[in-house]
């Protein structure tokens, strides 16, 4: 969806058979726009490990965004982190499973108003037509804490389903 609206994008794994780059220094260096954006979606238990590699090939005014499922009470540590090096955050929770792709993704945002206006072109890109699917939650962490109450009611819902169909089975 973000390559379709016209914005570059490298793709970097530890996996060099789906990188297309061979480091976060090389995938760092190839980016051109200014701030550069760098969005991280890792399992959480590798989140600080990559955030400490970034940070300081990064630099004043660049943002990284982590659309990963992270707990919300690290962000402003992540953020006030980040910040030593003049890098910028934003916690970025993402609904849409494997039907985003075609119909867009639910985007909740934490962090400040002024770095999400500047990669907003990117939320745009990634969530459905139209005036839903994005939310700026408010500051750090509020957009992982939106995405944990996303998730409760889902999965809440997803229970009561089971247990009525199981009540009506019997």
């Amino acid at each position: 969806r973000v390559r379709a609206a016209g914005h570059r994008v490298v793709g970097y794994d530890a996996n060099p058979e789906v990188s297309e780059v061979a480091s976060l220094a090389e995938l760092v260096a190839g980016l051109t726009a200014s701030p550069r954006v760098v969005w991280v979606m890792v399992p959480v238990q590798f989140l600080d490990g990559v955030l400490d590699d970034l940070g300081p090939l990064l630099g004043e005014g660049d943002i990284i965004i982590d659309g990963g499922n992270t707990k919300w009470t690290g962000d402003s540590g992540r953020a006030e982190k980040l910040a030593r090096h003049g890098v910028h955050f934003i916690d970025c929770g993402v609904s849409g499973g494997i039907w985003g792709k075609e119909y867009g993704y639910a985007l909740m945002c934490g962090g400040d108003a002024a770095d999400v206006a500047i990669v907003q072109p990117i939320f745009d890109a990634l969530k459905p037509a139209g005036d839903h699917g994005f939310a700026h939650a408010g500051g750090h962490g509020a957009g992982h804490f939106a995405k944990m109450v996303h998730n409760g009611i889902a999965y809440s819902m997803m229970q009561a389903y089971a247990e009525g169909r199981e009540l009506m089975e019997k």
